[in-house]
């Protein structure tokens, strides 16, 4: 009880640091007829050349509530020289790859690689991004989105982080794989209703998904890999909750990273044992050379 209390008060405490010193720019960028809009801290005007983060919500959600969950990575983008973006999906949702998905977004065929590309263009032309520093980690729905960039505009993203989704079935799937090589980190658990690890029927009647095991080995043979990945377990360090997790790489010299984060008994959301998004910035550094 005291651990929680002491955790709680940190976040607090955080949180008003954070938005005392950030300013919170709200934009929007006119795509086919909608305007879409994203969210973002405003960096200092002296943090140049700096990594680009977008942070996807999951369906149903928004780029705001995101900002809320990515509080340790926030405290660090000045020092880390990394601009986090927020965007909004259409009505809530993306148009990502699954084509039994029901939303708004895939029904009307949003663009979302022409939103997307044009946030990148807004953020290299009003803060000097990396543009070879793109990234991408998205949740459940977001996960999704993350995907459908690395198989449709691969040449856009550095690499990405998918956190409790895994890649539709070929029958289900609803855009054109370039299959170009792309670091890719998984984390996904596996008692998840939601996102059924060992594959099968997606929430909402959005179809079918593949295992998380075939999601990671789509991956790594994009990436040039065969055989068996590298297994450790990490540390324990919340040993009240019941979860574990196994870290799965295949990582080779000249090849993009593939790393699968397997949670044991973990469900449809975010393991406590790591910060989902300080893990995706150290797997994005190692993807450019950064310790």
């Amino acid at each position: 009880m005291k651990n929680n209390l002491k955790a709680n008060l940190f976040i607090i405490i955080l949180l008003f640091f954070i938005g005392a010193k950030a300013q919170v720019v709200n934009d929007s960028l006119l795509i086919d007829g909608h305007y879409r809009s994203f969210h973002f801290n405003k960096p200092l005007a002296s943090n140049t050349n700096a990594s680009l983060i977008f942070v996807l919500h999951g369906s149903g959600g928004n780029g705001i509530k995101s900002m809320k969950s990515t509080t340790k990575l926030m405290a660090l983008a000045e020092s880390e020289n990394i601009l986090l973006v927020f965007p909004d999906g259409y009505k809530k949702n993306w148009n990502e790859c699954r084509k039994m998905a029901p939303a708004a977004a895939n029904v009307e065929n949003i663009d979302e690689n022409t939103f997307f590309s044009q946030m990148i263009d807004y953020c290299v032309g009003n803060y000097k991004i990396n543009s070879a520093r793109v990234f991408v980690v998205g949740t459940s729905g977001g996960g999704h989105m993350a995907y459908t960039l690395a198989m449709t505009i691969p040449e856009k993203f550095k690499a990405i982080t998918a956190i409790v989704a895994n890649i539709p079935v070929p029958d289900n799937m609803d855009c054109v794989e370039k299959k170009m090589p792309m670091p890719v980190m998984i984390i996904n658990g596996t008692n998840d209703p939601t996102n059924p690890y060992n594959g099968g029927i997606s929430a909402k009647n959005k179809g079918l998904v593949r295992s998380t095991d075939e999601t990671f080995r789509y991956w790594a043979t994009v990436d040039g890999y065969k055989g068996e990945p590298t297994m450790e377990a990490l540390p324990d360090t919340d040993p009240t909750d019941g979860k574990t997790i196994e870290k799965y790489t295949y990582k080779q010299k000249g090849k993009p990273e593939v790393t699968l984060l397997k949670v044991i008994n973990g469900e449809h959301n975010n393991p406590k044992d790591i910060d989902v998004y300080l893990e995706s910035w150290s797997f994005f550094k190692r993807q450019i050379g950064i310790k």
